[in-house]
């Protein structure tokens, strides 16, 4: 019997699939492609836009205002999503293409997935070279796309029609993979996108796809069992990890039952709520002085979902030689790491287990306890920096302090880079599981903005609240336009500090002098600071700028009240941060003219020195 055929374009087929592909969320079945962030160009608008339009009412179609922003949306979408549902973005050649590949970074590194498809070069080379097109001229088989081999976790080139038949089940396999998750990039060659092949039906048929939850080797967790009852004092470390695996109430009740403390990375922030009785606070250089102090005296570490980088283990420093890692990942790369002992697994499935297998151990109360004081003084430290003072100029602190209280239980919080990380990190107290978000894996500037107009649309049930500093803000603020123009609400902090304010505390940190990060440091005619309340209302968002936190908190009330995205800029001190106490390692000059930079080079061999060799 002949195989049943439909005779469709590659761009029209791809299209076709991509909307016949679903998934089971909360028990509902929902389409596994929510939509599509698109900026058309000739590498894409004559075939795959054609397609895509045909189909709006099942795979919506987004218009950025940046190749680079609209795809931080796509991936922040997935992120609100917890990796269930994925968006695409599409470029056109060239620029458009490249511009997306810092967006591929973010995702590759925070393990998150999002499907990316550009136009490409010609497939039968005829009128080569095309517009936008970077010639290699010892492989012509080159273009700006393979640009993207080295930030994705799958990466293919369309030459022939028929090539998508294989290729699309793997993309979906790979970003859907708790161990492999990550971008998946398909360049699509702009003649290939026209030509009309007999694809076989069945290729369209619907599909339910499920995320695998891989259990662990028996053996291994045998050996974790075996680990943690020899601990006298565990530590367990949560990552983004947890949260994607839907563990957050298994780990809490582990956590609480065992009575072992429970510290948070940046990307597991929100993995507990921040009263929650086992929870000490985030870890690492903008984490708590409570689980810097518990994990500085931990003997045994169960990191589960963590990567495990230096701003968490503050670059290996963070933690006594003699201390033993159980890492629980469903990546074996991340299990593997400085010397852990390795459980290959989901992590539910995993937790699971092992408190099965512990039988009635628990962590000794003595410590159990010292953690409980542990948090209890760091919470006095941050009522100490977040009240009111007298100060002419607002800190970071108190700012966040005033959106935390005025932040509905479910709203979240996002931010991305600069000063902002740390203290929201620090100072953020946490009202309901996954409400965080902080883009630290990348830390990129502009994802900010473009995560909250991709997490509005996630949930339309709740507030996105971006706190953005005015480095990131000048460099990418445009999807303040796109959320009014697609009816997504976002609240916007801005807090302006002068320039690039925790790189120029760095630079000071480590002896050298202010230069270009401030404003005022930097080669300009006259400083001055952008009104950034009156650019916002020019995109169509409201807007108020405050100098004094009682004006903010007012501010923040009528934000609550507003139709669109609304944003609210004050100045802040660029100066005062809520203090850290984890080291991080950087480059720091072995000679210099200047006696600060010599000086900082000893402190920083001091450091050096207390780090863990990781093998």
């Amino acid at each position: 019997m002949a195989t049943a055929t439909v005779k469709l374009t590659m761009a029209q087929a791809l299209v076709r699939y991509l909307c016949n592909q679903h998934t089971v969320i909360d028990g509902q079945q929902v389409p596994l492609f929510a939509g599509v962030f698109g900026i058309f160009g000739h590498g894409n608008v004559t075939c795959l836009a054609e397609a895509l339009e045909a189909v709006q009412d099942r795979l919506p179609t987004w218009r950025g205002q940046n190749e680079q922003s609209m795809a931080l949306a796509a991936i922040a979408y997935g992120k609100a999503k917890l990796r269930r549902q994925i968006m695409i973005a599409t470029s056109s050649v060239g620029p458009g293409a490249t511009n997306m590949i810092t967006a591929a970074g973010v995702a590759h590194a925070n393990r998150l997935p999002v499907l990316l498809l550009s136009g490409d070069i010609f497939a039968n080379r005829r009128p080569d070279p095309v517009l936008q097109q970077v010639e290699h001229f010892g492989n012509p088989t080159i273009s700006v796309n393979d640009g993207f081999k080295a930030v994705c976790r799958y990466w293919d080139r369309i030459t022939h029609p028929e090539q998508i038949i294989s290729s699309l089940p793997q993309a979906i396999a790979s970003m859907l993979d708790p161990a492999d998750c990550g971008p998946a990039f398909i360049g699509l060659c702009q003649d290939t996108q026209e030509i009309a092949f007999d694809y076989p039906v069945r290729f369209f048929e619907p599909r339910i796809h499920t995320i695998p939850r891989p259990r662990p080797d028996r053996r291994q967790v045998q050996e974790a069992i075996d680990k943690l009852r020899t601990a006298e004092r565990p530590l367990i470390i949560a990552g983004g990890g947890v949260r994607y695996s839907l563990a957050e109430e298994q780990l809490a009740a582990f956590a609480q039952e065992r009575g072992i403390p429970l510290a948070e990375t940046i990307a597991g922030k929100g993995t507990v709520i921040h009263s929650h009785p086992a929870h000490v606070g985030p870890i690492g250089v903008i984490g708590s002085s409570s689980a810097n102090a518990m994990a500085a005296a931990a003997d045994v570490i169960l990191a589960i979902g963590t990567r495990l980088q230096d701003f968490t283990t503050g670059s290996w420093t963070g933690f006594s030689a003699d201390a033993h890692f159980v890492s629980v990942n469903a990546a074996r790369w991340d299990a593997t790491k400085h010397r852990a002992l390795s459980v290959v697994g989901d992590a539910l499935e995993t937790i699971t287990e092992l408190d099965a297998g512990l039988g009635d151990w628990k962590a000794d109360e003595a410590w159990t306890a010292k953690g409980v004081d542990a948090i209890a003084k760091w919470n006095q430290l941050l009522d100490e920096h977040q009240k009111p003072t007298n100060a002419t100029v607002p800190t970071y602190a108190q700012i966040v302090g005033i959106v935390n209280d005025k932040a509905g239980d479910r709203d979240l919080i996002i931010t991305a880079a600069g000063g902002l990380p740390g203290e929201l990190t620090k100072g953020w107290r946490v009202k309901t599981p996954n409400t965080f978000d902080c883009e630290f894996g990348f830390s990129c500037m502009g994802y900010e903005l473009a995560g909250g107009w991709g997490a509005a649309m996630a949930d339309p049930t709740r507030t996105p609240i971006v706190m953005v500093g005015d480095g990131s803000y000048m460099m990418m603020n445009s999807d303040i336009y796109s959320s009014v123009l697609s009816g997504h609400k976002m609240i916007v902090i801005v807090c302006d500090n002068g320039g690039f304010a925790i790189i120029n505390r760095l630079q000071n940190f480590k002896g050298g002098a202010s230069f270009n990060n401030l404003i005022k440091d930097c080669r300009v005619k006259d400083p001055f600071s952008v009104d950034y309340a009156k650019h916002a209302e020019a995109m169509g968002a409201l807007a108020r700028h405050v100098e004094s936190l009682g004006d903010f908190e007012a501010a923040m009330d009528w934000a609550k009240t507003t139709d669109r995205t609304t944003v609210i800029t004050i100045t802040s001190d660029g100066f005062a941060w809520v203090p850290g106490d984890a080291d991080w390692d950087v480059g720091v000059p072995q000679v210099s003219e200047r006696t600060a930079v010599n000086a900082a080079r000893k402190d920083h061999d001091v450091i050096r020195a207390k780090q863990r060799i990781g093998v």
